[in-house]
């Protein structure tokens, strides 16, 4: 069977041939094309953790607060519901039902909702993975900010939360993984991103195999570089005397 790669020089409009593979002046061949999906690709990736982190390391805490049982359902409740609704049901919702009950929502691009959801469900596994990062700390090194006259948000930023990071950084490395591979879930609401380049081109072109071909190279250069980074982090950042088991540290 021979594979015509040279379909990635071809004008996206005409089909005609490239000469270097690259358009100029407004053409577009496949190869911009998957370039820019790969662009796509990694815009939401990196947007939708950066919302997950935020929002996961909040929820994580709330959890474990000792004196805030309100607060500590209330971040429960969060987890629960977000992690156990598909996340394309979830990414339905805020792109078909939440506009029609907040139309001001209908002016927001639709990349933002795709961040918004694919970060918000992501946040519910990161908070699971903060929570117990906080619990398996030994419980002398709450009582030792407490003894410093610490308040309990300064115990948690100054003493708790920097040590329950480091040690929860294997498991975000796979969240940080899947958040990748989960923004596939955009070609459902057209954004050009990898997949939805793959199935659209695949058909434009009658060639899918390169096309998916292409595709499942990008999302392995991408995942291999996020594995390498994050194992780089961890080196620079492991918790002298602790030890990794089943995802989370465990003290000596």
């Amino acid at each position: 069977m021979a594979w015509d790669w040279q379909i990635f020089c071809k004008e996206t409009a005409t089909g005609e041939q490239i000469a270097g593979c690259f358009g100029k002046g407004g053409d577009q061949t496949y190869l911009d094309w998957l370039l820019s999906a790969w662009g796509w690709t990694l815009t939401v990736s990196l947007s939708a953790l950066v919302v997950a982190l935020v929002a996961g390391l909040l929820v994580g805490t709330f959890r474990t607060l000792p004196n805030s049982p309100w607060l500590s359902r209330l971040a429960n409740a969060w987890v629960e519901l977000f992690r156990n609704i598909p996340l394309l049901v979830q990414l339905f919702l805020w792109y078909f039902v939440l506009p029609g009950i907040f139309p001001k929502l209908q002016a927001i691009p639709s990349v933002f909702l795709v961040i918004l959801a694919l970060g918000l469900f992501t946040s519910a596994r990161i908070a699971e993975q903060v929570r117990a990062g906080i619990q398996a700390l030994p419980r002398g090194q709450r009582y030792a900010g407490m003894a410093m006259g610490f308040s309990t948000g300064q115990t948690y930023r100054y003493v708790l939360l920097p040590m329950a990071l480091r040690i929860i950084i294997p498991p975000l490395t796979s969240e940080s993984m899947n958040i990748l591979k989960n923004s596939s879930v955009a070609f459902a609401v057209s954004i050009a991103e990898l997949t939805f380049f793959a199935r659209q081109s695949g058909e434009e072109t009658s060639a899918p195999v390169q096309m998916y071909l292409a595709v499942t190279v990008l999302y392995a250069i991408s995942a291999f570089t996020i594995n390498r980074i994050m194992a780089f982090i961890e080196k620079k950042a492991r918790v002298p005397g602790f030890v990794v088991a089943g995802g989370i540290g465990a003290g000596h």
